[in-house]
């Protein structure tokens, strides 16, 4: 799984629920230099398929929470817009955004979250999530580059839980009853149970859910709470990466990273139109000029034809065997009981039901260009969606 590492246990930090993953029977490895579960006995087919049915709990810790904080929201979003390439001046109180920080060069340094406050007391401040391997060198990127008006606040001191799947809203609802009507990509300030929490109806599993935000103080609280509810499971990172390959996902480091751009990576649709369209962020020439002129290479999804899975860094030919690509993520989707993978091919070769070839274990196994998400998307969209 992406991002394990060794390293001496006494060196890898917990999140506050640690203890309960042990207690739970966890199998917990290295990530990002966490101690993390990886794994509960079930195993990880059994907790991707609960998530898809049912509603899964993830403790996403080890994340990187942090406000940026301005004397009002156009001053900050205007900082974020200098280093970023979304519309971050036109979200609305109370709206989330995807987006990337990216380098001079249009590669892209990690990818995160923002919302807009929405308390009208708390008008210049915007809420990040990053990504935990990215996140001290965000932090310093950051630090470096706002101007003076605006701050950089961390927020260690807060725990981060995904709760996913179908069921999330009508388990969140019994102890945050106002959760129930957010849309996706919206955030709320509420409490759940009594508990002050920041909650934000995403997540990273192509499921609707929610990401509630606590203090470390009361995060297995909340936890517990959850867990005791029949459709709630604890679901570790092995089930997380399975659950976003299927989703589309893009995973930092692996499917991203300085090496790509947005517009290489097919993220065309976080980077809004006034922006496109004016520039002024990292790499603004790059991102302008591939959108006029086309990439080289883009991220697609595969779908091998057999059994055998292809993981990162399998070379991708095309049908008369020439190389033309890499997969950046690749394993078995349970919801599909097959592989799928995603990686970079060149762009003549990118359109959807081209075949190709994957070279596992020195054979070259018979696979397509297909559609993400590979699974559909259930976001709630509100009401009427």
């Amino acid at each position: 799984m992406a991002e394990t590492q060794t390293i001496p246990a006494e060196t890898l930090l917990r999140t506050p629920l640690h203890a309960r993953h042990v207690a739970l029977g966890a199998r917990m490895v290295p990530f990002a230099g966490y101690d993390m579960p990886v794994q509960y006995p079930t195993g990880i087919l059994a907790e991707h398929l609960w998530t898809r049915e049912n509603a899964g709990l993830f403790d996403v810790s080890h994340m990187g929470q942090a406000f940026l904080i301005g004397p009002d929201h156009e001053t900050t979003a205007r900082a974020l817009e200098a280093l970023a390439p979304a519309d971050f001046v036109g979200l609305k109180p109370a709206q989330q955004r995807y987006s990337q920080f990216l380098n001079d060069e249009g590669g892209i340094l990690d990818d995160f979250m923002v919302a807009r406050s929405p308390d009208p007391a708390e008008d210049g401040v915007l809420a990040l999530v990053v990504n935990a391997a990215c996140k001290e060198q965000d932090y310093a990127h950051l630090a470096a580059r706002l101007p003076k008006s605006v701050r950089l606040l961390r927020a260690d001191r807060r725990a981060l839980l995904a709760l996913q799947g179908p069921k999330a809203a009508e388990v969140l609802a019994r102890h945050c009853p106002d959760t129930a009507d957010m849309a996706f990509m919206t955030v709320r300030t509420t409490r759940f149970d009594g508990i002050p929490v920041n909650v934000s109806r995403s997540g990273y599993t192509g499921e609707d859910g929610y990401e509630i935000s606590v203090a470390n103080a009361h995060a297995d609280e909340i936890a517990s709470a959850l867990l005791r509810a029949p459709e709630v499971k604890p679901i570790g990172l092995g089930a997380r990466d399975s659950l976003r390959l299927e989703a589309g996902l893009c995973l930092y480091g692996h499917d991203i990273d300085t090496t790509t751009s947005p517009v290489e990576a097919s993220l065309v649709w976080s980077m809004q139109k006034r922006r496109r369209e004016e520039g002024g962020f990292p790499g603004a020439d790059r991102i302008r000029r591939e959108l006029a002129e086309g990439v080289a290479r883009r991220r697609v999804g595969i779908l091998p034809e057999g059994k055998a899975p292809a993981r990162e860094g399998t070379e991708i030919a095309d049908a008369e065997g020439r190389v033309i690509g890499t997969v950046t993520s690749g394993g078995f989707g349970p919801s599909i009981g097959g592989p799928v993978a995603m990686g970079y091919v060149e762009a003549a070769s990118a359109e959807v039901g081209t075949a190709v070839q994957l070279m596992v274990r020195g054979k070259a196994l018979p696979a397509r260009i297909v559609p993400m998400p590979f699974v559909p998307q259930r976001y709630f969209r509100g009401p009427s969606a």
